[in-house]
């Protein structure tokens, strides 16, 4: 799949320049970016649910406890 996206020349100039630090081409580094920044979303949003789950239920454990219902 291709996808197309308008930038000025001064943008075009630092994506270049920051995909060159990375040794990277243009593509992949924004193909890089994005797929970081989507699953840094992922991770946020999977935060704050555990979070409100341990707000209604605030119950801890410790890893003695955890390895003993788990197994190892």
């Amino acid at each position: 799949m291709s996808i197309t996206m308008r930038v000025s020349d001064k943008e075009k100039e630092l994506i270049k320049e920051f995909a060159d630090l990375y040794g990277l081409n243009v593509s992949e580094y924004i193909r890089k970016v994005v797929m970081e920044r989507i699953e840094d979303e992922f991770d946020l949003k999977a935060y704050e649910e555990a979070e409100a789950e341990f707000v209604k239920n605030p119950k801890t454990y410790t890893l003695k406890e955890v390895i003993d219902g788990y197994g190892k």
